[in-house]
């Protein structure tokens, strides 16, 4: 497995997102209620592992091949060991750039909090910048641990989202249009 490595923010980020985003949507159709780009590489400006995450949500998981076919049609693996059950994980074709796609249940509190994370920091430069400080240091420390790394950034997450629900109810947040 690759070492982690945090990378200034690359502004082809968005790009690859539209690119990946648009042959998923083209694929999935209606199924797909909404293609969102998330995680780090969809805030402006923030440093990152270079690895595009999007995340797809359905109405329901069931019928699966619903979803299945398409995915796979275009290469992408299901991971069906997944421990998480809020969702349905697949990774890149083979090959390809590393892509997470996470599929969730629209109106899910695990589809609304990556969107609400992903609006609030993209709103709060100064949790942007002390978030990628944690991330810096935690790739150095785990540099070869992604679970170790993942388990470590909770903390901060958690505190963030408790800011973001308080900002939420301030401004009356909803998630906007779907990205694609």
């Amino acid at each position: 497995m690759d070492a982690i490595e945090i990378h200034p923010y690359d502004p082809t980020w968005p790009e690859l997102f539209l690119t990946t985003a648009r042959s998923l949507r083209a694929a999935l159709g209606e199924v797909a209620v909404r293609i969102d780009h998330i995680g780090a590489t969809s805030i402006f400006g923030m440093a990152a592992k270079p690895i595009i995450d999007i995340q797809i949500s359905v109405v329901g998981f069931e019928p699966f091949e619903r979803v299945l076919k398409p995915m796979e049609s275009l290469g992408y693996g299901w991971r069906s060991d997944n421990p998480e059950l809020t969702k349905r994980y697949f990774r890149e074709p083979t090959g390809t750039r590393r892509t997470h796609i996470h599929v969730r249940e629209v109106g899910s509190w695990s589809e609304q909090m990556a969107l609400l994370f992903r609006d609030y920091m993209r709103l709060h430069p100064a949790d942007c910048a002390a978030y990628v400080e944690l991330k810096r240091g935690l790739a150095l420390k785990y540099r070869d641990d992604r679970e170790a790394y993942t388990d470590a950034k909770d903390p901060f997450i958690w505190q963030i989202l408790s800011k973001a629900d308080k900002w939420s109810q301030v401004v009356g947040w909803r998630p906007g249009p779907s990205d694609v």
